[in-house]
């Protein structure tokens, strides 16, 4: 089930916090729950997608995002995510997420996540593609820019997103399908 609680507070808290920049880092603390397991008692890969819901949300509210959907009637979309999981994270352990967008290109927001243990350990990091959409499709990011009060274009994203990038436009779609 998704965690519609732990949302709640994280986007309550977000609401209480200072406004960010549109470039600036949201902070959070996660706790790996008993109902976060897979079954070999590590914070299931599914579930951790989920989780970093509950920092990209928050960063939406304190840049104004939010607002701004809310304001033009617009949604908000993953068009796209790449994990990278290098540590465990247990039962209990308590992470803390950092939440920040890359920038964009023609059609896509790319936002950076990662979460960090207690001992300092980098345990995943997520980017993701994310894109707006009204009831035509998919916002522009120029517009998207405009309507969030950016006075400048989005910085250069870095070498690896670029390639990533690259490699998704490559790929098929829709999938071959065997036989």
């Amino acid at each position: 089930m998704y965690p519609f609680l732990r949302l709640a507070r994280n986007v309550r808290q977000a609401r209480r916090a200072p406004r960010l920049g549109l470039f600036d880092t949201h902070v959070s603390t996660h706790v790996c729950m008993p109902w976060d397991l897979d079954l070999w008692w590590e914070l299931n890969n599914g579930r951790t997608l989920t989780i970093y819901d509950l920092g990209r949300i928050p960063l939406a509210v304190r840049t104004g995002l939010v607002d701004v959907l809310k304001h033009q009637g617009w949604g908000l979309t993953i068009a796209g995510s790449v994990v990278r999981y290098r540590r465990r994270v247990r039962m209990w352990d308590r992470v803390e997420m950092h939440s920040r967008m890359l920038g964009w290109d023609r059609r896509f927001l790319y936002l950076d996540q990662s979460m960090w243990r207690s001992d300092g350990e980098c345990a995943s990091q997520a980017i993701y593609r994310a894109a707006l959409t009204d009831a035509k499709g998919i916002v522009t990011t120029d517009r998207s820019a405009r309507a969030m009060g950016a006075t400048e274009d989005s910085p250069p994203l870095p070498d690896w997103v670029q390639a990533w990038i690259a490699a998704e436009d490559a790929r098929p779609w829709p999938p071959a399908t065997s036989g």
